[in-house]
């Protein structure tokens, strides 16, 4: 007997976008890119096998990123994402119009909020919801945080930091950084421009954060050999790189993330601070798995931090938890539509 889909829990995240249905779980994991003809603007591929042409596409294709900085880009490309993944689904279950939990930075603006919405309901679903991102991945990671109690969470994905302090099911402070992953990785490739006359492709910056990289130094150095276009010539060249390397070139993006950390600190009633202190800062999203930030965020801020269990599919497990339980979480839905 097929199973008629009711509700999708969504992360649209700037590099992945994945999908969770209750009580299946995650049933998408692709990232979230679009292969697009220029001339035409046709969509060619999506996903996985648009991934795989970044760098590599004739000047007649170029691999877009719909969403930038946590929030839409491109609102057509977005659009035929969507639905390209809601559709993928039909092989899976028979597909009515599913209501819809997307996560986005609590710091959206209205504008941002609605374009969401509005591609989320052309690309198939019934209805909209959108979840703060801080409360979805404090409930990915196990937070209970219905309870009387302040709870912090240190976000990182792609294009955003979410860093907020939870209370009562909803946020009493936080602040939103347009600053992630991908910026370590662009820290990464203009250190290695400067240092060593080299540039270096998108894929090949953040493998090397991935390889070798960390928010501080590590005891034992790790090395990569890493190739590119001399940035003089143009012609082909390796070099090696290191660990301290990788460190040197992120700290930029980091201390942003850090002022976030500590505006939020200042904004929090002395009752949740204390609270905080004595549970300690959790660390989601696909940047808090750079070696040592957890470290770096506990010098910093003299708080103890510790990174979630499978801290990249929080949010969308908690978006998961949210889209189950709808009348539970009211509280932390930013807008709904339908």
């Amino acid at each position: 007997m097929a199973l008629f889909l009711r509700r999708l829990a969504i992360d649209l995240g700037t590099n992945n976008v994945l999908v969770y249905i209750p009580q299946q779980g995650i049933v998408i994991n692709e990232p979230s890119v679009v292969a697009v003809e220029t001339e035409t603007n046709k969509v060619m591929a999506i996903g996985q096998e648009a991934s795989q042409m970044i760098g590599r596409t004739p000047d007649s294709i170029s691999a877009v990123h719909p969403l930038k900085e946590g929030v839409i880009a491109n609102y057509r490309v977005t659009q035929a994402m969507l639905r390209y993944f809601i559709n993928k689904l039909g092989g899976r279950i028979r597909l009515m119009k599913p209501e819809i939990m997307i996560s986005a930075p609590a710091g959206v603006t209205s504008t941002e909020r609605r374009a969401l919405i509005d591609a989320a309901i052309e690309a198939g679903a019934k209805s909209c919801y959108v979840i703060k991102e801080p409360v979805a991945a404090a409930l990915g990671a196990g937070i209970p945080i219905a309870t009387a109690s302040g709870h912090m969470v240190i976000d990182i994905g792609g294009g955003t930091s979410e860093v907020a302090v939870i209370s009562l099911g909803d946020i009493v402070a936080s602040c939103s950084v347009r600053v992630g992953g991908n910026n370590f990785d662009q820290a990464i490739s203009s250190y290695v421009r400067r240092k060593y006359g080299l540039t270096l492709g998108e894929k090949t910056a953040e493998a090397a954060k991935i390889k070798i990289g960390a928010a501080k130094p590590l005891k034992k150095e790790l090395t990569l050999e890493v190739s590119g276009s001399n940035s003089v010539s143009g012609l082909p060249e390796s070099v090696i790189i290191s660990t301290n390397d990788i460190v040197a070139a992120v700290q930029e993006p980091i201390r942003e993330i850090v002022g976030a950390v500590k505006e939020v600190l200042q904004k929090t009633p002395p009752e949740l601070a204390s609270d905080v202190m004595d549970k300690g800062i959790v660390l989601t999203g696909g940047g808090s798995l750079l070696r040592r930030i957890d470290d770096l965020f506990t010098k910093v801020t003299g708080v103890p931090c510790q990174l979630a269990e499978e801290p990249i599919l929080c949010v969308v497990k908690g978006v998961g938890i949210a889209v189950e339980h709808l009348e539970a979480y009211k509280r932390s839905v930013l807008w709904a539509k339908s």
